[in-house]
């Protein structure tokens, strides 16, 4: 793809259908090892909590990891802001590379920090650290990728290409559960206890280093060129909230519901199903292992579905079954001892919720003109996903901890009725797309 020279210069062609392939490939195999790193720490609480928060309480070790978690989702917001300036500015593959540079660094920080009983008070805090770097990453990680995504695919199948930020989402949750399970399975218990969590940290740091030589290697998008080429306002937090206020707080409510269903059914749910139904470590693991490739599989065909009905329905849809059904799943989950009832309910809950992951990313792209469209997507829901996303844990085991765990599944529920106030309201972005290019 040539960029036009300046005033004159005839427009940029837009990708052929194998370049297209390839970008879209390329990014999101990015975002795969991207998430893994985020996620692994949530796979591995159960196991390195006991070093970083000394306690004989296991819920209080897990509202202390919990706390931190959220704590990354704290950088976010400035990672979207930061970042999703500079993709606006200088292009969506110099914010994607940007962003890996961070993760790496901030999950090597992880696997080498030594535990509470070596260097005492320093080691949370060098863990606070590596999730504000991983935060950072990940906040810009979001509106780069979801912007590059829907900008390569091209009309027809935008909905279909752009699901697959959240299939590559899923998948590092995925591969970072795999990982767990594959050293439950070749570990003992002591030895994953000790030493055995530190292994996906390297991991990830290894994979991101990798990731970093792929992205550099991208093309760049024919939406920045154009943009760039027609001298279009320059990116910046004031022209996001005084030129397009309602697209912003649009997607600030349309993510509020679904990011906070979207962590109870997969980061919480490992917790859960350990802390709350009484099963098995592994067995919690087994099913967020399944039930998430599942989910997984699911993003592609409802994003087609979206190029062929619209975005809106997928939306009601979600709205409308996590409205009704969120508090009876929940509730029997906590009552069930049932590995496999267990599978279903939360297959359930994560079938709901594909209404809002598969297309949530094209949504908010299709809102926003070229020029401030990285900001504009990555701004709005890094800040909603920090307030609910990000808190999902901490809420949930407070509740725990106080006696009225009922008191989440409520929570949640109300968090998904405010979006679909928003989904009824809004008009669908399929049939009224901001993004210009066939």
């Amino acid at each position: 793809m040539t960029s036009p020279a300046g005033q004159g210069a005839s427009a940029p062609q837009a990708p052929t259908q194998r370049e297209r392939l390839k970008a879209i490939i390329g990014g999101s195999t990015g975002n795969l090892v991207e998430w893994y790193d985020w996620y692994a720490y949530a796979a591995f609480t159960l196991y390195f909590a006991p070093h970083f928060f000394p306690s004989e309480d296991r819920t209080a070790q897990l509202l202390s990891a919990a706390g931190i978690f959220a704590v990354g989702f704290l950088m976010r917001p400035i990672g979207a802001w930061l970042m999703g300036v500079y993709a606006d500015r200088h292009g969506r593959k110099s914010g994607l590379t940007l962003s890996v540079a961070l993760m790496c660094a901030g999950s090597l920080l992880i696997g080498v920090t030594p535990g509470y009983e070596t260097i005492g008070v320093a080691a949370p805090l060098l863990l606070v650290l590596a999730r504000l770097m991983q935060g950072l990453s990940i906040g810009g990680e979001y509106g780069a990728s979801a912007t590059y995504l829907s900008e390569m695919a091209g009309k027809s199948r935008r909905g279909f290409y752009s699901s697959f930020q959240y299939v590559t989402l899923i998948a590092g949750q995925l591969v970072a559960i795999c990982v767990l399970l594959l050293l439950q399975a070749t570990l003992s218990e002591a030895q994953l206890d000790a030493w055995g969590w530190r292994i996906p940290f390297f991991i990830g740091g290894a994979l991101a280093i990798v990731v970093f030589w792929l992205r550099r290697g991208l093309s760049e998008t024919q939406s920045f060129a154009v943009a760039k080429a027609e001298g279009a306002p320059r990116s910046g937090f004031v022209e996001l909230v005084t030129r397009h206020p309602r697209e912003t707080l649009t997607v600030m409510l349309l993510t509020a519901g679904g990011t906070i269903a979207f962590y109870a059914y997969s980061i919480y749910m490992q917790k859960f199903l350990v802390n709350t139904s009484g099963l098995s470590r592994e067995t919690a693991s087994q099913i967020n292992a399944v039930t998430l490739f599942l989910f997984m599989l699911l993003q592609p065909v409802a994003g087609a579905l979206s190029d062929r009905i619209g975005r809106k329905p997928l939306m009601v849809g979600f709205g409308v079954l996590g409205m009704f059904l969120t508090y009876p799943i929940f509730a029997t989950l906590a009552e069930t001892r049932n590995p496999l009832v267990a599978g279903l309910l939360v297959m359930a809950g994560l079938v709901i919720v594909t209404g809002y992951t598969s297309i949530n990313a094209v949504v908010k792209a299709e809102l926003f003109p070229a020029h401030i469209r990285a900001l504009g997507v990555a701004l709005p829901y890094a800040l909603a996903n920090t307030l609910f996303g990000g808190t999902a844990e901490l809420v949930a085991l407070w509740f725990k901890q106080a006696g009225h765990e009922e008191a989440f599944y409520v929570y949640v529920t109300v968090m998904i009725a405010i979006s679909l106030t928003v989904y009824v309201r809004m008009r669908d972005t399929a049939r009224h797309s901001m993004i210009r290019e066939d």
